[in-house]
C-alpha cells in the first residue's frame, strides 16, 4: 500500500469537506430537523462527496492503474454515490434510488461480481440458482445500503461503524494478500477517520446519503470479495449492527401490524439515548458493539456455516429482546393498573 496515496486521501478529505460546509447552503445541502431528527438546527450535509472526490483525486494522482483494473468496482460506487447526492440536494423519491443500484448491481454481474453461493450446509452446498444470482445480489446491495442508512442517526456513529467493519476487511486482506480489500478498506478508512474530525459530536456536518449510500454500497462489495476466504455466515458478524438494527425494527413493526418500511425512532441508537441521554456515550457502545461482533466474525470464519448462523440467530433474539422500547411503557401501564 503506498502511503502518499492515504496521506493525501486523508488531506484532501478534510479540504473537501471544508469546502462543502463553506457553500452547504447555496448547494441546498441542508439538513432540515424533523420529528425524527436527533439535532434541532440546521446543519450541513453531503460530506459524502469528500469520500469519493477524495479518493478519486488521489488515484488519478498517483495510481491509475488501480482505478483501470477495477473500473467496474468505482463505477458501481460512483453510481450509487450520483444518487446520493442527488438525494441529498433534492431530497429523490427511493423509487428513483432503486433505480441507481439496480444500475449498480447490474455493473456488478456482469463483470462475474456477484453472490454465488450462501456456504456449506451438512455437507450441502447452498449454491444459488443462475437465474437467481442478479436478483439476491441487487437484494443485497439494496437491502444493506438501507439498513447502514438507517444507522446514520447519531453524531459519528455510522462513520465509526463503518471504520470496525472496513478494519475487519482490511485484516482478511492482508491476511489473504487481497489487493481489493486491502486497497479499497483502506481508502475509506481513511477519508472516514478524517470525517470524524467534523462529524463527532456535536457534528458540524453529516455524511448525507451521498456518504451512508456510498459506505453500504462498499461494504456490501467488500463481502462478496471477502467470502472467497471466509464463510458467509461468519461476514454476518463482521457487519452485524446495521443488520441487527433493521431487523429488529422491522420485526417491531410487523408485531405491531405498521408498515414495514415505515420511518420510525425505534432504531438501537434511539433505544440507548432514551435510556443515557448522552449521544457521546451511545456511539461508543455501539462500536464496541460493532467490534466484538467484528472479532467474533474473524474468529469464526472458517468454522461450519451452521455454528456461525445459529450464533448470529442467538444474537438477534437476544437483541429482540433486549432493545425493547416498549418495556418501559408497559412498566408504566402495569403501574397505572395497580
Amino acid at each position: 500500500m503506498d502511503f502518499i496515496i492515504l496521506i493525501s486521501i486523508f488531506v484532501m478529505t478534510i479540504i473537501f469537506t471544508i469546502i462543502i460546509k463553506h457553500y452547504a447552503e447555496k448547494l441546498s445541502l441542508i439538513d432540515v430537523p424533523n420529528e425524527r431528527s436527533m439535532h434541532k438546527e440546521l446543519v450541513p450535509r453531503g460530506a459524502g462527496i469528500a469520500f469519493v472526490v477524495s479518493i478519486l483525486f488521489s488515484l488519478l494522482l498517483f495510481n491509475p492503474a488501480h482505478l483501470q483494473t477495477y473500473y467496474y468496482i468505482y463505477l458501481a460506487i460512483g453510481l450509487v454515490w450520483v444518487v446520493g447526492i442527488w438525494d441529498d440536494i433534492k431530497d429523490i423519491s427511493p423509487k428513483i434510488k432503486f433505480v441507481f443500484i439496480f444500475l449498480a448491481a447490474l455493473i456488478l454481474y456482469f463483470n462475474d461480481f456477484a453472490i454465488y453461493s450462501l456456504g456449506n450446509y451438512f455437507g450441502f452446498e447452498a449454491d444459488i440458482p443462475s437465474w437467481l444470482v442478479f436478483i439476491f445480489t441487487f437484494f443485497a446491495l439494496a437491502g444493506y445500503t438501507n439498513a447502514l442508512n438507517l444507522m446514520d442517526g447519531l453524531d459519528g456513529l455510522a462513520a465509526s461503524i463503518t471504520i470496525v467493519m472496513l478494519m475487519a476487511f482490511l485484516a482478511i486482506g492482508l491476511q489473504h494478500s487481497d489487493n481489493l480489500l486491502i486497497s479499497l478498506s483502506s481508502f475509506f478508512i481513511t477519508s472516514l477517520m478524517a470525517f470524524l474530525f467534523f462529524n463527532w459530536n456535536p457534528a458540524t456536518i453529516f455524511m448525507g446519503d451521498s456518504g451512508s449510500l456510498t459506505l453500504g454500497t462498499v461494504i456490501v462489495i467488500l463481502t462478496i470479495q471477502a467470502v472467497q476466504y471466509i464463510t458467509p455466515a461468519s461476514v454476518l458478524f463482521i457487519i452485524a449492527l446495521p443488520l441487527l438494527d433493521t431487523f429488529i425494527v422491522m420485526t417491531r413493526r410487523y408485531q405491531r401490524k405498521r408498515p414495514l418500511f415505515e420511518a420510525d425512532k425505534n432504531h438501537l441508537h434511539h433505544f440507548l439515548v432514551n435510556l443515557k441521554g448522552d449521544v457521546q456515550f451511545t456511539v461508543m457502545i455501539l462500536v464496541m458493539m460493532q467490534t466484538i461482533f467484528s472479532i467474533i466474525g474473524y474468529q469464526v470464519s472458517l468454522s461450519n456455516n451452521i455454528l456461525s448462523l445459529f450464533l448470529f440467530m442467538l444474537l438477534f433474539y437476544v437483541y429482540l429482546n433486549l432493545f425493547d422500547q416498549r418495556v418501559k411503557r408497559r412498566k408504566k401501564e402495569k403501574k397505572k393498573r395497580h
